[in-house]
C-alpha cells in the first residue's frame, strides 16, 4: 500500500511511500532519503500528482511509538496555514534532533508520576470563585483568563485546577516565558504536588529530552512545564494548558520558525477540544480584546494573597534632587534605601540595560564603538573588560588605536545594570549585593544566587526586566526604578502596553509577604504618563483606552500586520529586489502593502535588512494568498526571505 510520509525538512507535503504491513494515520516510520535515512509520520493526506514520474521507495519499518493524533496532526497542518512555514518544518519542532524516540528507554518514572499527598492550600473567596469559573467547563476548547494583582495567588488557583486533571487521569502543560523562572517555579509545583514535572527548556540535556519525550507519548509524566517548544511535544491525553504571563513578549520566537506561542497554545487547544488557562496581571490588548467580546470568559484577583497590601509609591523629582557627577542615585534616593536596608528590607535599583554602558565613545576622535557586524553600539561588560553586541556576540578589547593614531580615550556614556552596581558598592559598602540579569542568572549557579535572595543573604539587587517576571522574593519592600523617563520614550506602538506590563509586574515584586513596601520612580517628568498608569490598581481602564486607540487607527487587534523581512549581504541587490517583490505582491494580494524600508536595526551580522509591511483584514485569506504568492515568485539564492504573522517588534 501507498502511503503519505512527512519528513523534518523544509518541504510543504509529505512524500509518497510504499509499505508490506498496514499502517495508520499519525505512525512514527523510519524511511529512506537520498543517501540517508529519517523518521517521519504517516500524514494525512497525499502530495499533489506530479506530472513526472518517480520511483516510490519502501518504508523501512513502523517505529515503536504510540502514534500521534489527528487531531494533533491537525494543529500542525493549521500551524503550517497561519504561520506560513513548510509542514515539514512543524514537524521538526516536534521531533528531537529530527527523531522520534522509541520505547526502548529503562528508565522508572516514578519520580514524575501522581502522588496521593497533595499540600492543598486554603483559597481565599476570591480565589475559590476563579476557581469555580476555570473548571466550569471541563471536557471541551474553552478559553479563561485569569486576571489578577501581582501577589493575589493565581499559581495556587490553576494548581488547584490542575490538580483535579490530573485526578482524572489527564496530562497538563504550563508555559513559562524565561528559563531564568524554572527554578523558582518548580520548587513552588514540587511543594504543592509533592512530585516533580517535566522541566523543557534548552538547558535541558539531550539524554533528558528523550526521556521526557517518551514518557510523554507513553502517558507517564503528568506535568511539563517548558518554554515556547514544549508547545509541540506528544502529548497522549494533555487535558489542559496554562499560559503563565501570557502577555509576555518572550512568548514570540522572531528566529528560525517565526511563531507567537500564545497565540498557538490556544489553537492547540481548540483542535485538542481542552480547555487553556491565560495567566496575567496586566493581559495583551488582544487578550483583552477578545475578553470584550466575550470570546473568552475571564475571572479576577483583586486583592493581595491574605490581603496584603499593594506596595505605595513615591516619585524622586531630579529637578530638585539632582544627581552628582557620574552618578545615578540621588541623594534623597540614597537616605530612602538606607532607611529601608537599616529596616531590614531588601532593595531593588532597578535599570532594563545590561553590562556597564551602552555607549563607549573616543575623546580624542569622537568616534562611539560600534560592531562592525551589525548597525548597532557596542556595550562595555565590566565583568569581562570586552566590548560585546549584544545582536551578534562580537567581542572586542576595550583597548584600541584611534583615528589619531593614538590609544583611545574612553567615555563612558549612560548606565547599564554593572555601573549601577559599581556605584550601589560604594554608597552602599556594609551591604551585600548582586546584578541579576540573563548576563548573571542563565548560569549553574544561579539556583544558589536564588536561594541567598530568598532568604535574606543579599540586601540589595541591581536588576533587568528579568526580575519582574513572577519571581517570589519575601523581603524585597523597596524598588527603585531608575529609567522610567528613557523607557517611556519611543514610537512603538505597543511602548505603552509593553511598559505598563514590565512596571506593574515590577512592583508586584515588593511587599509580598505583608510588610508594607514602597517604590519609588526617580524621575525629570512629573506628569509622566506611564506612572499615572502604573499607579492606577486597574490595569483594564487602561487597556479600554488603548483598545480605543488602536480602534480608531485600525491597529491590531483590529487589523492583520504581516512583516516580510529581506536580508542579503548585497545592499543594491537588497533593495533591487525588495521593489521587485513589493511590485508583484501588490497585484496578487489585497493587503495593503507598506514599504519597502530599511529595518530599524539596519545590519546584523553582516547582512542587511529591508522591511514589507501588509495590512489586511482579520483572516486567513491574506496568509493563503500570499503563500499562494510567495511559491510563485522566484526568490533569488542571496535573498533569505522571511514572514512573521503579527510581528509584536518591528527591529
Amino acid at each position: 500500500m501507498k502511503y503519505p510520509v512527512l519528513l523534518p525538512n523544509i518541504f510543504d507535503h509529505p512524500f509518497t511511500y510504499e509499505s508490506d504491513i498496514k499502517l495508520n494515520i499519525g505512525q512514527y516510520v523510519e524511511v529512506p532519503f537520498g543517501k540517508n535515512t529519517l523518521n517521519g509520520v504517516v500524514w494525512d493526506k497525499f502530495e499533489e500528482k506530479k506530472n513526472k514520474e518517480f520511483k516510490i521507495k519502501k518504508i523501512i519499518k513502523k517505529l515503536d511509538i504510540p502514534k500521534l493524533s489527528l487531531n494533533t496532526i491537525n494543529f500542525f497542518n493549521w500551524f503550517s496555514e497561519y504561520n506560513l512555514i513548510p509542514k515539514g518544518m512543524s514537524l521538526k519542532l516536534h521531533l528531537l534532533s529530527k527523531k522520534a524516540v522509541e520505547n526502548n528507554l529503562k528508565f522508572n518514572y516514578e519520580k514524575y508520576n501522581f502522588k496521593t499527598k497533595i499540600h492543598d492550600i486554603e483559597l481565599s473567596v476570591e480565589q475559590k470563585k476563579a476557581l469555580i469559573n476555570i473548571d466550569k467547563i471541563k471536557d471541551k476548547f474553552r478559553v479563561h483568563v485569569l486576571q489578577g494583582t501581582t501577589g493575589s495567588g493565581k499559581t495556587y488557583v490553576y494548581f488547584q485546577s490542575i490538580k483535579n486533571k490530573i485526578r482524572e487521569g489527564y496530562q497538563c502543560l504550563i508555559l513559562l516565558p524565561e528559563i531564568g523562572l524554572t527554578f523558582d517555579f518548580e520548587k513552588k509545583f514540587e511543594n504543592f504536588f509533592g512530585f516533580q514535572p517535566a522541566i523543557w527548556n534548552s538547558q535541558i540535556t539531550k539524554k533528558n529530552k528523550k526521556i521526557i519525550w517518551n514518557g510523554l507519548a507513553l502517558g507517564k509524566i503528568k506535568v511539563v512545564i517548558g518554554a515556547r517548544s514544549s508547545l509541540f511535544l506528544p502529548f497522549k491525553n494533555l487535558g489542559e494548558i496554562i499560559v503563565d504571563e501570557e502577555h509576555d513578549q518572550s512568548y514570540k520566537q522572531d528566529e528560525g520558525v517565526t511563531y507567537n506561542a500564545r497565540d498557538m497554545a490556544v489553537a492547540r487547544a481548540q483542535f485538542e477540544n481542552i480547555p487553556i488557562n491565560l495567566v496575567s496581571a496586566v493581559p495583551s490588548i488582544e487578550t483583552y480584546e477578545n475578553i470584550q467580546k466575550k470570546k473568552y470568559s475571564f475571572s479576577r484577583l483583586i486583592n493581595r494573597y491574605k490581603n496584603y497590601n499593594l506596595p505605595k509609591y513615591e516619585i524622586i523629582n531630579l529637578n530638585q534632587n539632582r544627581l552628582e557627577s557620574k552618578s545615578w542615585i540621588s541623594p534623597l534616593t540614597k537616605n530612602r534605601v538606607q532607611d529601608h536596608l537599616l529596616n531590614g528590607d531588601q532593595v531593588l535599583f532597578f535599570l532594563n540595560r545590561r553590562g556597564y554602558s551602552p555607549y563607549v565613545i573616543c575623546k580624542n576622535c569622537h568616534k562611539v564603538f560600534s560592531c562592525p557586524n551589525c548597525s548597532i553600539n557596542l556595550v562595555y561588560h565590566l565583568n569581562t573588560n570586552k566590548l560585546i553586541c549584544h545582536y551578534c556576540g562580537y567581542k572586542t578589547e576595550l583597548q584600541r588605536k584611534c583615528s589619531r593614531n593614538v590609544n583611545c580615550d574612553v567615555i563612558f556614556s549612560g548606565p547599564g545594570v554593572e555601573r549601577i552596581s559599581e556605584e550601589v558598592k560604594k554608597k552602599f559598602p556594609k551591604f551585600n549585593s548582586v546584578i541579576f540579569s540573563s548576563d548573571t542568572m542563565s548560569r549553574k549557579s544561579s539556583k544558589e544566587t536564588l536561594n541567598k535572595i530568598i532568604n535574606n543573604d543579599i540586601n540589595i539587587l541591581v536588576g533587568t526586566q528579568l526580575i519582574s517576571k513572577g519571581f517570589h522574593f519575601p523581603n524585597l519592600n523597596c524598588i527603585i526604578v531608575l529609567d522610567i523617563d528613557l523607557s517611556s520614550m519611543g514610537h512603538d506602538l505597543r511602548s505603552s502596553e509593553k511598559n505598563l506590563q514590565l512596571y506593574h509586574q515590577l512592583s508586584g515584586r515588593a511587599g509580598r509577604a505583608g510588610k508594607p513596601a514602597t517604590v519609588y520612580f526617580q524621575t525629570y517628568d512629573l506628569n509622566s504618563k506611564t506612572i499615572n498608569q502604573i499607579v492606577n490598581q486597574d490595569p483594564f481602564n487602561f487597556l479600554e483606552n488603548e483598545l480605543e486607540i488602536r480602534k480608531k487607527y485600525n491597529l491590531p487587534p483590529y487589523e492583520r500586520f504581516i512583516a516580510i523581512i529581506l536580508t542579503a549581504s548585497n545592499e543594491k541587490k537588497l533593495f533591487d529586489f525588495s521593489n521587485e517583490l513589493k511590485n508583484y505582491l501588490s497585484k496578487k494580494i489585497s493587503g495593503k502593502i507598506l514599504g519597502p524600508v530599511q529595518a530599524p536595526i539596519y545590519k546584523i551580522k553582516k547582512k542587511y535588512r529591508n522591511r514589507l509591511l501588509i495590512r489586511a483584514s482579520k483572516s486567513m485569506t491574506i496568509q493563503n494568498n500570499l503563500s499562494k504568492a510567495l511559491k510563485n515568485f522566484k526568490i533569488q539564492p542571496e535573498i533569505k526571505l522571511t514572514v512573521d504573522v503579527d510581528p509584536i517588534s518591528f527591529n
